[in-house]
């Protein structure tokens, strides 16, 4: 008969040859050096300024970590992959919530980092061993709000309320508290309104915000046109090759639509639009016009702006709602002879 198998037995052999391999995978652990990991502010605390001699991060030079091959072996596929290793600096959290310099000793407060532990690794080393630590307190005052654009230009905008509460530090015995306006907030600011949250430049660009926003408009904004007069406008008649050796266009109030008129242009626009060789003004006939006959007809012109000013609205009739309308009437020819080649 067959001999019983002692399961038990197995399964211990079994657990005891997994655990030995576990544990002969931990035991070999390795260093990996770390070059420019980044120590920053966390503010906790919005009556305190806390930096690095005004600075709201640090690369530390280097920090060797230890741990099992495994875990060393994925941290530096990842830091290879462009991540970083970020460590957040409380000051109240390590007890240097009073105003003035402090030194942070580097080494215990990386190896009590969470990341760091929850990755299962040890620092050993790093460079430098201590950081300047600067705490300033933070005072509400009341400050003028100033608007500026992506350049740091000054714009003249309407605000209200004019002066806002905003952490300042105690020293402080003017200043202004700013709002940064994009082009795109400049342009709804000029139609409505827009709200915006002023703050205060510390240095290396750390701000503080104020407690309220404020609502900022813009006044219209200039336009470049000015209103120039079109004394002696000319006045072409463009019609196909199928009609141009049967017909004969008469426009019936020509002095009407060739009569001086305004447009809206800037400068640069109104040189070119007088310097072009193309008529001031274009009327179209259509092959389809001679199905009226010698019936009058009436068609708005189409002005022949320039087309890069016209896109940008650089020039424009000063009434664009109201262009000309010619009147003409389609005389047949008395000799019609052979159409012009390439007629139908």
């Amino acid at each position: 008969m067959p001999k019983n198998i002692k399961y038990g037995k197995v399964l211990v052999v079994v657990f005891l040859t997994v655990l030995i391999w576990v544990w002969a995978d931990l035991a070999l652990d390795e260093s990996l050096p770390v070059l420019g990991a980044t120590v920053k502010i966390a503010r906790s605390n919005p009556a305190l300024w806390v930096s690095f001699d005004d600075r709201p991060s640090v690369s530390v030079e280097e920090i060797v970590l230890k741990g099992p091959s495994m875990r060393i072996a994925e941290l530096d596929r990842n830091l290879k992959k462009g991540q970083n290793l970020v460590f957040d600096f409380d000051a109240v959290r390590e007890g240097m919530a009073d105003p003035g310099p402090h030194s942070l000793v580097l080494l215990p407060f990386l190896q009590k980092d969470k990341e760091i532990k929850r990755l299962g690794l040890k620092v050993e080393r790093c460079k430098p061993d201590k950081l300047s630590v600067k705490v300033v307190g933070l005072v509400e005052k009341k400050l003028e709000v100033r608007c500026e654009d992506d350049d740091q230009n000054p714009i003249p905008a309407s605000i209200e309320p004019k002066e806002v509460f905003v952490p300042v530090p105690e020293d402080v015995g003017g200043g202004f508290a700013q709002v940064q306006l994009t082009a795109g907030d400049i342009e709804q600011a000029r139609g409505s309104y827009i709200k915006k949250t002023p703050h205060f430049k510390l240095a290396d660009g750390q701000i503080t915000m104020a407690r309220t926003p404020v609502k900022i408009t813009m006044p219209a904004a200039e336009d470049p046109r000015q209103d120039r007069l079109v004394e002696q406008p000319t006045l072409a008649v463009a019609l196909s090759v199928n009609l141009q050796a049967r017909y004969e266009v008469i426009v019936t109030n020509y002095a009407e639509v060739t009569a001086a008129f305004e447009i809206r242009a800037t400068l640069d626009a109104w040189r070119v639009f007088q310097a072009q060789l193309l008529p001031s003004m274009t009327l179209y006939i259509y092959d389809d016009d001679v199905k009226k006959g010698t019936e009058e007809q009436s068609r708005e012109v189409v002005y022949n702006f320039p087309p890069e000013f016209f896109r940008k609205g650089e020039i424009d009739l000063k009434s664009p709602s109201q262009p000309r309308r010619a009147k003409f009437k389609l005389r047949p020819l008395t000799a019609a002879g052979t159409p012009p080649t390439g007629a139908q």
